[in-house]
């Protein structure tokens, strides 16, 4: 995959010095643990079959728990 000139503009828009993109606070750091969330992320949703807050996951405990008689 390529990343366009807008990406790339956008990313380098206040850059003045090399730490400005490989500083500790830098573009390539936040860039990489953004990327990997989202990497994360994508991988979570294959496995389970559904997204983050998608309604039709759930969690078995809540439908349990709604099916489940009072005390």
């Amino acid at each position: 995959m390529a990343i366009t000139d807008e990406v790339l503009n956008e990313l380098l828009k206040d850059y003045q010095k090399p730490e400005d993109l490989l500083g500790q606070n830098g573009c390539s750091s936040n860039c990489r643990s953004e990327l990997l969330e989202k990497a994360m992320g994508a991988e979570l949703t294959v496995h389970l079959g559904y997204g983050k807050h998608d309604p039709a996951g759930g969690t078995r405990a809540t439908r349990a728990t709604a099916r489940a008689p009072r005390r």
